[in-house]
């Protein structure tokens, strides 16, 4: 591949593809771009946006199973941090017991 902006504009893209790949929220490939590519944000914004419309349904479909993986993700978050207290709660009754 050359130095074109042509070039320079495919690569942008290639990792943005790569990104979606890992399920990547548009600023978390904004912000893995620049820090891991030195490549500006105005780049994979403008990128990211040109993709976006020639692709709409697919970043709409994109969109909401992202969302709905989050939700998932916040409920057993939520689910693990309610198990956790409950486990510490029956250890602190279990051990005033024992000193009972």
């Amino acid at each position: 591949m050359g130095d074109s902006p042509a070039s320079y504009i495919y690569m942008v893209q290639h990792l943005i593809e790569k990104c979606l790949i890992f399920h990547m929220t548009k600023e978390e490939c904004i912000e893995a771009l620049s820090k891991h590519a030195n490549i500006k944000s105005v780049i994979t914004v403008t990128v990211w946006n040109e993709l976006e419309k020639e692709n709409r349904e697919f970043f709409e479909a994109y969109a909401k199973s992202h969302n709905k993986n989050r939700v998932i993700e916040a409920e057993a978050e939520a689910e693990a941090s309610t198990m956790i207290q409950n486990l510490l709660l029956d250890h602190d009754h279990t051990k005033k017991s024992d000193k009972e």
